[in-house]
C-alpha cells in the first residue's frame, strides 16, 4: 500500500483526521476503508472481486480497484452485507452555495444544510451539511453507525466553514446527530443538527433524517387574496393557542395536528376570529417552556406529529378562511447541551461575553446577531415558516430583550455599543433586514413585535426610519387597562385614565390589543379571576372589558379560554375546562365574544381606521365620577359611524344623554348586559330617536338607560 502513512492511519483510527477524504476512498488505483464493524471487506467493480486487505486489526482495509464505480461487500460472522462507500462520492455543495453561505446572504439556506435525502451520482441517500468553521473535526453519528464518530467524518469546505457528507443508502426516519471535535481537541456533547427538519420527541434530543416537507398544498386563493386580509384596514381578531393544551382527548392525551383541525377550524370559524395564533411549534426539548426555548427553528414538534401534519393543519384553517400566525422565537436559544451552545467548541451562534451573551431572567444564551452566518441563519429560519407552512404571519418573541443592551441588566452588567449607547445595532439591523425580505420575498405576510417598550417606529418601514414590523403588541394598553378592571368600581372615578390614556400613543404604530397567554399564568389567575366584585359581577366586568376592546382602535388578540371565562389559571399541561359551558354565564360569555367579532367585521367603522386616528373621537371622558365614558368610531369608505357606550360602574343610569353626530333614527345592536350573554338585560330596545337638542359638542343627542358594567354599541338608521 503507497501514499498512507501509519501516523495517517493512526488518525482515522482514532476519529482524530481533519481531511478524511485525503486518506479514505479512491485514490491512485487504491481503495481504502476504515470498517471496523467488518472482518473481512471486498471491493466489487465491474464484476470484478477484490479481497482487500485488512491493514490494521481495528478495521482498516485497503487494496486495487479499477476505477470509482465499486461497492464493498462487507462480512461479520455469518452476516454478509452490501454497502457503498460514502468515500467514493464528490461534492454536493455547489461554489454558489459555498459563497452564499460563506458572505451569510443564503437566503434558503435550508435548501442546503441539514439532511436531505437525495439521489447523488446515481446512488440514493442522504446529503448532510453543517457549519462548525471553528471544529478539528465532524462526523455524522446514528443508529446507522453505532454512534461511532470515527465512522462517517465530514469533508471540510474551507470558504464557509461547512462540513458536508453524503451518506449512501441511508434512508428517512434514521436518528443522527454530529459529533464534534473542538479545535483544541475537546470532543462536545453530540448535537443535533441547527437545521434539522425533524427531532425526537423530549427525552429524546436526535434530529431525525426527513428532508424539506412536501405537501400538495391546495390554498392558491387565501395566498392570493392574503394581503387585502391582513392590511390595517382589514378586521383582524386572533385566536391565541397552545396545541398541546387547547383540547385534549377523553384520558387527557395529546392530540395530534389532524385531530386539533377536525376540532379547531370550525369552532375559529364558528366563534368568527380571523387568524389563530400558535404559541412556538419550532421543537423544543422542554414542554414547560410552551415553545418559547426551541432547538429546532426548522422544524415543527413532533409532538402532535410531522411536517406534513402541520402543514395539512395550515392548509385547513386557509380552506376556512382563516390566517395562520406562529410565535417566532429568534431572541435567543436553551442552553441545553444538544443544543447551539458552544456548537464547535467556540461562541459561535452566542456572543463570548456573557454580558452580550447570557439572559439572567431566562437561563439562555443570546445569539450574535452581528456575525454574517448566524444572522443568515435566523432570517433563513423565518423565510423557511413562510416558504414550507405557508405561514401569513410571524409574531416576533420579546424584540425588546434584543432592542436593548442593557435589557434587564445593571450597570456594569452589559457593554456599550460603539457610540456608547444601550441600542443594540446589530440586533436592529438584522430585524430590519428580517422584515424587509419577508415583505418581499412572501407579499402579503407580515411581522408583529411583542415590544414593550417606547421604541420608536417600531412598525413603521425600514425606509421612514422604522423597524418594519407591520404591527406591534400594545403592552401598555393591556397593562393599564387590565388594572382598571382589578379595581372595585368605587374606585374607579380615580382611574379614568387607565382607559383613556392609551388614545393619546394609539395611533404612534400599528397596534394589536393583547389579552396573551402571559396575563393568565404565574399565579396571575385567570382573566375572570382577575375582575372585581362577586361571581355575577367578575362576568359583567369582563363582558365590559370585552365589548371595550373590540370597539377600541387597534387588532385583536385573546388567549384560548379567555372566550368563554375559564375559571382556573391556564396550565400547559392539561385541557382547558370545556364543561364549564355547561354554565350559562360561562357560554353566554363565548355567545359575547362571537358577536363582537361578527360586529367588528362587519362594521367598517370598527375596523377599517384602527391604525389611524381619523378613526376615532371622543364625545365624551370627562365623566369620571360615575365611570362613564362615550366614543366614536369612523370609517373612510362611506358607511355609518358606530358609538360605543362604557358604565364601569353596578350603577343603572337612566336618561344619560349623549351627544351624538346626527339626529333621527338610531339602534343599539350590542349591550353586554344583554341576558344572553349573561347580564341582567337592562337595554334600550327598538328605534331610538335622537333629537337636535346639542349635547357634548354634537349637534343632536339622546337619552339612554345605561346598564350596569357594561358596554353598549349603537348605529345611525
Amino acid at each position: 500500500m503507497t501514499g498512507v502513512s501509519a501516523s495517517e492511519i493512526e488518525a482515522i483510527l482514532r476519529g482524530s483526521h481533519s481531511n478524511p477524504f485525503a486518506i479514505l476512498g479512491p485514490h491512485d488505483g487504491e481503495v481504502r476503508v476504515f470498517a471496523p464493524q467488518a472482518s473481512e471487506v471486498t471491493a466489487i467493480c465491474q464484476g470484478n472481486r477484490t479481497p482487500l486487505e485488512r491493514v490494521h486489526p481495528e478495521g482498516f482495509f485497503a487494496g486495487p480497484v479499477a476505477d470509482n464505480r465499486y461497492q464493498l461487500e462487507m462480512k461479520s460472522g455469518d452476516r454478509v452485507w452490501m454497502a457503498e462507500d460514502p468515500y467514493r462520492f464528490g461534492l454536493v455543495l455547489g461554489e454558489m452555495d459555498e459563497y452564499l453561505l460563506a458572505e451569510g446572504r443564503h437566503r434558503q439556506l435550508y435548501q442546503k444544510m441539514g439532511a436531505h435525502p437525495i439521489t447523488h451520482e446515481g446512488v440514493e441517500g442522504v446529503a448532510f451539511a453543517v457549519w462548525a468553521p471553528n471544529a478539528r473535526r465532524v462526523s455524522v453519528v446514528g443508529d446507522f453507525n453505532a454512534w461511532d464518530g470515527r465512522r462517517h467524518p465530514m469533508r471540510r469546505r474551507l470558504g464557509p466553514g461547512i462540513w458536508e457528507l453524503f451518506i449512501p443508502g441511508l434512508a428517512p426516519g434514521a436518528l443522527y446527530k454530529y459529533e464534534i471535535i473542538s479545535a483544541h481537541g475537546e470532543r462536545m456533547p453530540l448535537k443535533a443538527d441547527p437545521v434539522g427538519f425533524s427531532h425526537e420527541q423530549s427525552p429524546g434530543t436526535a434530529s431525525v433524517v426527513s428532508g424539506l416537507p412536501d405537501y400538495p398544498w391546495q390554498d392558491g386563493q387565501w395566498m392570493a387574496d392574503r394581503a387585502a386580509r391582513q392590511d390595517g384596514k382589514a378586521p383582524i381578531s386572533i385566536y391565541e393557542v397552545h396545541l398541546g393544551s387547547w383540547r385534549r382527548g377523553a384520558e387527557g392525551e395529546v392530540l395530534d395536528y389532524d385531530a386539533i383541525a377536525d376540532l379547531l377550524v370550525p369552532y375559529v370559524t364558528e366563534m368568527g376570529f380571523t387568524h389563530v395564533e400558535f404559541l412556538p411549534v419550532s421543537e423544543h426539548p422542554f414542554t414547560g417552556s410552551w415553545g418559547y426555548q426551541p432547538i429546532g427553528l426548522f422544524a415543527p414538534t413532533s409532538r402532535y406529529g410531522s411536517a406534513e401534519a402541520f402543514a395539512r393543519l395550515v392548509d385547513r384553517l386557509h380552506a376556512a378562511g382563516i390566517g395562520v400566525i406562529i410565535d417566532w422565537v429568534p431572541a435567543h436559544f436553551p442552553s441545553d447541551a444538544h443544543g447551539l451552545g458552544r456548537f464547535d467548541g467556540t461562541a459561535l451562534y452566542e456572543h463570548a461575553d456573557p454580558r452580550q451573551g447570557f439572559h439572567q431572567d431566562w437561563n439562555t444564551l443570546i445569539y450574535n446577531f452581528g456575525r454574517r452566518e448566524v444572522a443568515n441563519f435566523l432570517q433563513a429560519s423565518a423565510l423557511y415558516w413562510l416558504d414550507k407552512f405557508h405561514i401569513d404571519a410571524l409574531r416576533v418573541d420579546a424584540v425588546a430583550s434584543m432592542l436593548y443592551l442593557d435589557y434587564s441588566r445593571k450597570p456594569g452588567e452589559w457593554i456599550p455599543n460603539e457610540f456608547g449607547g444601550n441600542e443594540n445595532l446589530e440586533a436592529i439591523d438584522f430585524l430590519r433586514d428580517v422584515n424587509e425580505r419577508v415583505c418581499a420575498d412572501y407579499p402579503g405576510a407580515i411581522t408583529i413585535a411583542e415590544e414593550s417598550t417606547a421604541f420608536p417606529k417600531v412598525s413603521r418601514p425600514v425606509g421612514d426610519g422604522g423597524l418594519g414590523f407591520g404591527f406591534k403588541w400594545n403592552m401598555g394598553w393591556m397593562h393599564d387597562t387590565l388594572g382598571y378592571f382589578r379595581r372595585d368600581p368605587i374606585y374607579r372615578r380615580h382611574h379614568q385614565n387607565d382607559l383613556t390614556f392609551g388614545l393619546v400613543y394609539a395611533f404612534s404604530e400599528n397596534f394589536v390589543l393583547p389579552l396573551s397567554h402571559d396575563e393568565v399564568v404565574h399565579g396571575k389567575g385567570s382573566l375572570i379571576r382577575q375582575m372585581a366584585g362577586d361571581r355575577w359581577q367578575k362576568f359583567a366586568n369582563l363582558r365590559a372589558y370585552f365589548g371595550f376592546m373590540w370597539t377600541h382602535p387597534g387588532k385583536k388578540l385573546l388567549f384560548m379560554g379567555g372566550e368563554f371565562a375559564q375559571d382556573r389559571e391556564w396550565n400547559h399541561d392539561q385541557s382547558l375546562d370545556w364543561h364549564l359551558l355547561d354554565d350559562p354565564l360561562n357560554a353566554g360569555m363565548q355567545r359575547l365574544v362571537r358577536d363582537l367579532n361578527g360586529l367588528y367585521r362587519d362594521r367598517p367603522a370598527l375596523h377599517r381606521l384602527d391604525c389611524d386616528p381619523e378613526g376615532f373621537e371622543w364625545i365624551d371622558a370627562s365623566d369620571a365620577e360615575q365611570s362613564v365614558l362615550v366614543y366614536m368610531r369612523k370609517s373612510d369608505d362611506g358607511s355609518p359611524p358606530v358609538v360605543i357606550l362604557c358604565n364601569l360602574t353596578p350603577q343603572v343610569h337612566r336618561e344619560y344623554r349623549i351627544g351624538l353626530p346626527q339626529p333621527g333614527g338610531w339602534r343599539e345592536v350590542l349591550n353586554t348586559d344583554a341576558a344572553e350573554y349573561g347580564g341582567s338585560n337592562v337595554a334600550n330596545p327598538g328605534l331610538l330617536r335622537a333629537d337636535e337638542t346639542a349635547w357634548h359638542g354634537r349637534p343632536a343627542s339622546l337619552g339612554l338607560t345605561l346598564p350596569p358594567l357594561a358596554t353598549i354599541v349603537l348605529v345611525p338608521e
